[in-house]
């Protein structure tokens, strides 16, 4: 037995940076993949042989149910025509959602058939996530903290975590009823007969993953259930989870290691992260030969002054590369920085996600003017929301994984049709993602490199 031909997994990507992350696994366990960042026509999946996976970056996380009721459907379908047989619901290894924005059971319940059940892995210890009895955990510093205590999602802005256990959290989205197979039944080998008897009573059925061992043993679970056609719910873990179990089975040969990026003596990076970990990468890029440009997000609330605003850190960009150093333009610096206010103040009376989209639309129109200016060929784009809306304003349409830097932050290749743009190398860093010296690493061209 062997895996059938062609495309294997078919994903939507609820955020950005997450959509890019299931292209990583994939791509860098032998099986190459492509990122769409609009439906693609027929003329433009022909350009890539061999892909065997196929993704769409979207933008659910931070939609309302009823703009996910126009949003989703024709993106499921539009997937289930690859003829892969799993459809992959992606979402956030910290499950950023709530029944009013990014409600990951609503999304369930327009994706799963009636009378079927899905499949939900969470959990990705490969980046730092846990889940053990429907507990999930992450790594918060150098400590695993239960999600509901977590210094960044127990506070987040929009989608607070106040419940670490999976099944309440969705419980409060969806009425499918929530199931779990639970480690005992994972160790002793157990999950199919657990999924089974789960899935008579629940339309969605979350999976522990501590471990090597039950990430495989949920992979078995997952290619049982929907290899034959089927959807799966979850983080980046599923896919580690399918190549796991894949190898085990003697289906998929263990990956030739991936040929390491050269390094570049310059890049460009913008920053809409509040993140404290990007704060700490930040830092360590200032006294790394980067030049820290500070951004007024509340600048978007008007046409004038964001215009300006633009110009300015321009100018400051192309002056910080003409003196050999690396422009890192940055909204914020962690959670207590005083811009961050001065936005939300501004967005009170404007409306949060109206400004989002003008601001990441902003950064990314920048980047794509430095680049252009400057004859950068390798950016960087921080922050999960920014980048879904900065790689839009950069005027790409795909993207494919060309060398790891980092769990979670890969190099990729952009595809436009803007000869000045195709091919451009890009990383996409979600706020929680990365080590200190992230940015001084995809300027090496991975880690341990020249600084």
């Amino acid at each position: 037995m062997s895996l059938p031909d062609g495309p294997l997994v078919a994903w939507y990507g609820d955020d950005f940076t997450g959509a890019a992350a299931v292209m990583e696994v994939m791509t860098f366990s032998g099986l190459p993949a492509v990122l769409f960042l609009q439906p693609p026509d027929a003329d433009r999946l022909a350009r890539f042989d061999g892909i065997r996976a196929i993704g769409m970056a979207g933008a659910s996380r931070a939609m309302t149910p009823e703009e996910m009721d126009a949003e989703l459907p024709p993106a499921f379908e539009a997937l289930q025509r690859t003829g892969a047989p799993i459809l992959h619901y992606k979402i956030c290894s910290t499950l950023d959602s709530a029944p009013h924005l990014g409600s990951i059971g609503h999304a369930a319940r327009l994706a799963v058939r009636p009378g079927k059940a899905a499949p939900l892995l969470v959990a990705a210890p490969e980046i730092g996530r846990w889940q053990a009895f429907g507990n999930l955990f992450a790594l918060a510093q150098s400590e695993a903290v239960r999600l509901d205590r977590h210094p960044t999602m127990s506070v987040h802005p929009a989608t607070p975590m106040d419940e670490a256990d999976v099944r309440l959290h969705l419980a409060r989205q969806t009425d499918m009823g929530v199931g779990l197979v639970d480690l005992r039944a994972l160790k002793a080998g157990h999950g199919p007969e657990a999924f089974a008897a789960e899935a008579k009573d629940h339309g969605i059925v979350a999976l522990d993953v501590v471990d090597a061992e039950t990430l495989e043993r949920a992979g078995e679970i997952i290619w049982g259930v929907c290899g034959g056609g089927g959807v799966v719910v979850g983080s980046q873990g599923v896919e580690y989870a399918l190549v796991a179990a894949w190898r085990q089975a003697g289906w998929l040969p263990d990956p030739v290691a991936p040929a390491r990026a050269g390094p570049v003596d310059r890049i460009a990076v913008v920053s809409g992260s509040c993140a404290p970990v990007t704060a700490g990468q930040i830092d360590h890029a200032g006294a790394n030969g980067f030049e820290i440009i500070p951004f007024d997000a509340a600048t978007a609330t008007d046409t004038r002054a964001l215009n300006a605003e633009i110009e300015r850190a321009t100018r400051a960009a192309l002056q910080a590369l003409d003196h050999g150093r690396s422009p890192l333009v940055a909204t914020a610096r962690g959670p207590d920085d005083p811009a961050i206010a001065r936005f939300r103040e501004a967005a009170g009376m404007s409306g949060a996600d109206k400004l989002n989209d003008r601001l990441g639309a902003a950064l990314g129109a920048l980047l794509r003017d430095l680049s252009a200016r400057a004859g950068l060929r390798r950016v960087a784009i921080a922050g999960g929301d920014t980048s879904s809306r900065g790689a839009a304003g950069l005027g790409l349409w795909a993207l494919t994984a060309t060398a790891p830097v980092a769990p979670g932050v890969a190099l990729l290749r952009g595809h436009s049709d803007d000869p000045a743009l195709d091919g451009i190398e890009i990383a996409l860093k979600g706020g929680q993602m990365g080590p200190p010296e992230i940015f001084t690493d995809l300027r090496a061209g991975g880690p341990g490199g020249m600084t």
